[in-house]
């Protein structure tokens, strides 16, 4: 993906350092007036160097994520466009594996669908499809995580802090068949128990359709997918304070994927 820097613009430094402070400390931000005002564009290049100085900490860039490409979602966070943001492989938990939420600030869960990319893309690229480059699909657990006190933001603070990313687990991928993701039943389970009811046509009616969407907002940003690349689709739901657990995605023909959530239990 193509990287730009904030080399030169003193605000967005300090955006970036105060972000990555937030997430190394556990300590969210609080709102004492001083935050600088920046532009979506401004957001997206505080972004890039945040998720930079991650790389330069020796993580590996693995894939993108949507945001707000749900009703729902939008209702939930009081937004109206659609964002995206970077995955890298540290925010990978492998299905079945335990996740200590005390590593996070006020996490919360939401059902999603996943895409994989089966060969490298440009997004920049006008001939570039990625629709087409796409060829598994997978049940998917998001796990985000504002660096925002009280998850508090507007579109560019909730742009320039990577768009909440913090983990993602997928299930096994399936050979993609867009006919069958159209209308699935998505449901959130912890420790069995049915918590939370989507359907895979929250996704902007069709979760293919945000691969459209991501392509257009992609040339813009510059962005480039490397084969294995991986994209969530954005929540089938609204997002929910991640409990201790078991926690699970269940989507018919996708099958599941689910996580062991330990640490301590709110008050």
């Amino acid at each position: 993906m193509t990287v730009t820097t904030a080399a030169g613009a003193p605000h967005i430094e300090d955006v970036v350092d105060r972000l990555d402070l937030a997430e190394t400390s556990r300590t969210p931000v609080g709102d004492d007036g001083t935050w600088p005002a920046l532009t979506l564009d401004e957001a997206y290049t505080a972004q890039a160097a945040l998720v930079a100085r991650r790389t330069a900490r020796g993580e590996h860039e693995a894939g993108l994520k949507l945001g707000f490409t749900s009703a729902a979602k939008m209702r939930q966070m009081g937004v109206s466009d659609l964002i995206v943001g970077r995955l890298t492989d540290a925010m990978r938990v492998a299905e079945g594996d335990a996740l200590d939420r005390t590593a996070l600030i006020h996490p919360r869960v939401e059902p999603e669908v996943a895409f994989r990319v089966g060969r490298d893309v440009d997004l920049a690229d006008p001939d570039a499809d990625l629709v087409s480059s796409v060829d598994a699909a997978a049940p998917t657990l998001e796990v985000i995580d504002s660096r925002y006190e009280g998850f508090r933001f507007d579109l560019p603070r909730v742009v320039a802090d990577n768009t909440s990313a913090a983990r993602y687990v997928t299930g096994a991928w399936v050979p993609l068949d867009p006919r069958a993701l159209g209308n699935l039943a998505v449901t959130l389970r912890v420790d069995g128990r049915d918590t939370a009811f989507g359907s895979t046509s929250a996704i902007l009616g069709h979760p293919m359709r945000t691969l459209t969407r991501l392509q257009a907002l992609g040339a813009r940003l510059g962005l480039r997918l490397r084969a294995g690349s991986v994209v969530l689709a954005g929540a089938a739901t609204a997002a929910v304070p991640l409990p201790v657990g078991h926690v699970e995605v269940a989507i018919p023909t996708l099958g599941r994927a689910g996580i062991h959530v330990e640490g301590a239990r709110d008050e």
